[in-house]
């Protein structure tokens, strides 16, 4: 066994601020993958970037939620609100997705025009996750997973935080940690397992979740210190700077101090002092 460790930024395509600090991550850091939402106003600039970037492994970040669709407003009117745009109301949503056939159609419809979109940059689906991990949604996993397979996905995030590991990098929050990790933790072992029947490679854990917009320098190396053999996921915002507009990320995220622990020089030495084999899901399922 061995520490192997994939470092994502989400929000790849979002804005160019995101884009600045997913190549200057890469580049510079400990960062290896990004994931990237197909439907955004930077989104050929990330394109771009990510083509100079050939170790750089890209996926496709879905997005159901929170965000801009694919398809026109009319073809899936129970997705999205009076704007055009996916509703923010994620408890309804999911009812409506649970029930209802026709919204089940839709957002396969949806989910496949993002696939599409990906497979027009050009560039090599290294990765499947989702904005606001709604693939936990149990029929949200089992559509998405028919095309990750169809489109050669060669890995899908789990995202699960062991919450006794979470709790001993951070100590604080016990409550919220155990709380979240015990109430997803059969969820997420189900996606794991139908994930792998299928041919797919899983994270066994991820790191991130009860600290999300908040993954500072400090943060990053309290977890690079718990982690344990196998393949771990540390996810995060990073961004150069706050932009005003289309689409800003929330005020409270420190998307600033995510990109800074990405280049942060203790990163780097810790990830080299303990023996952490950086990677991403297209180089593990190949090498597997």
């Amino acid at each position: 066994m061995s520490k192997r460790l994939i470092v994502t930024a989400d929000d790849f395509g979002r804005s160019v601020e995101i884009n600045r600090a997913v190549e200057e991550g890469h580049v510079d850091g400990i960062l290896t993958a990004a994931s990237l939402m197909v439907t955004e106003g930077a989104v050929d600039d990330a394109v771009e970037r990510a083509r100079r970037l050939p170790r750089l492994g890209v996926g496709l970040h879905v997005t159901l939620v929170d965000g801009i669709p694919a398809l026109a407003p009319t073809r899936i009117p129970d997705l999205v609100n009076n704007q055009g745009m996916f509703t923010l109301d994620l408890v309804r949503l999911g009812t409506r997705i649970f029930l209802s056939k026709a919204t089940q159609r839709q957002v396969s419809a949806e989910m496949r025009a993002q696939f599409e979109l990906f497979k027009a940059t050009g560039l090599k689906l290294a990765h499947v996750d989702f904005h606001h991990h709604y693939h936990q949604h149990p029929t949200v996993f089992d559509l998405v997973l028919d095309l990750a397979v169809e489109y050669g996905a060669p890995g899908i995030r789990i995202p699960w935080e062991p919450p006794l590991l979470s709790y001993r990098a951070r100590g604080d929050r016990l409550g919220t940690r155990l709380f979240n990790g015990i109430f997803h933790w059969g969820r997420n072992r189900a996606m794991a397992s139908k994930a792998r029947a299928r041919g797919l490679l899983v994270n066994q854990r991820a790191f991130g979740v009860n600290d999300s917009g908040q993954m500072d320098a400090a943060k990053v190396n309290s977890f690079l210190d718990v982690l344990p053999d196998g393949l771990s996921e540390i996810y995060c915002h990073p961004a150069t700077a706050h932009w005003d507009a289309p689409r800003p990320m929330p005020p409270h995220y420190r998307i600033d101090a995510e990109y800074k622990a990405l280049i942060a020089p203790e990163n780097r030495r810790k990830v080299a002092e303990l023996g952490i084999r950086l990677t991403t899901f297209a180089a593990e399922a190949a090498g597997r």
